[in-house]
């Protein structure tokens, strides 16, 4: 019987295991969701919300008790990066200033293939997952905005004052080519009667005659 058992021992020893949830907790708290193991999640859980909550009643103490410091130097034995701590110190713990536990949720995923192991992502609650996210801000960028009534009112005024503005050369144009020589008139083409459509030639020209017929008197 599993009497008097504190935690799961994951295939592990003291030492592995603790480095584990160690480096488990330094990258959720980076990246604020990872995806694990259904039992490593839920013991990583109790590790890192631990890690909040000192974080919390540090900024609770306040820097004139020294209290900040304190809990930052309990916070790096567990966590060695500085960088993260900081983001600990800075966004996370004041997200959580006024909720009492519950940092964190955890998502069952399904199952692995090979091993058909229970795959979790577990998360900092406020910080929901968007798989579109990258698509939705890039879509964002791209998409051309939009002009207001005054936007286009003032698109048309320019409009209109680039139309008359091109009208003026083109009168200017057409004074400055008063001097010169002025353009040969096409000749007019002669009138053309009702038969046909061809010119009349009578009285003009040859009287014409029926040719004979073969054999005829």
């Amino acid at each position: 019987m599993r009497h008097r058992v504190g935690q799961r021992k994951l295939g592990r020893v003291t030492e592995h295991r603790i480095a584990m949830l160690r480096n488990q907790a330094e990258a959720l708290i980076r990246h604020e969701r990872i995806e694990t193991t259904m039992p490593k999640a839920k013991e990583l859980r109790p590790f890192v919300e631990r890690i909040i909550t000192i974080a919390k009643r540090g900024l609770a103490g306040g820097e004139t008790n020294g209290g900040t410091l304190h809990a930052r130097r309990l916070v790096l034995r567990d966590i060695q990066n500085r960088d993260v701590v900081a983001k600990l110190f800075e966004t996370i713990a004041p997200r959580f200033e006024a909720r009492p536990g519950g940092y964190t949720r955890i998502l069952r995923l399904g199952y692995r293939r090979g091993d058909s192991a229970e795959v979790a992502q577990i998360e900092l609650v406020g910080s929901e997952y968007n798989p579109n996210a990258e698509s939705e801000k890039t879509a964002a960028e791209n998409k051309p905005q939009t002009k207001g009534v005054g936007g286009r009112l003032r698109a048309a005024a320019e409009r209109l004052r680039g139309k008359g503005k091109a009208e003026g050369e083109g009168a200017e144009g057409g004074e400055g080519n008063e001097g010169a020589a002025p353009k040969k008139a096409k000749p007019a083409r002669a009138d053309r009667g009702k038969g046909g459509g061809r010119a009349d030639t009578r009285g003009k020209g040859a009287k014409t005659t029926a040719p004979r017929k073969a054999g005829g008197s």
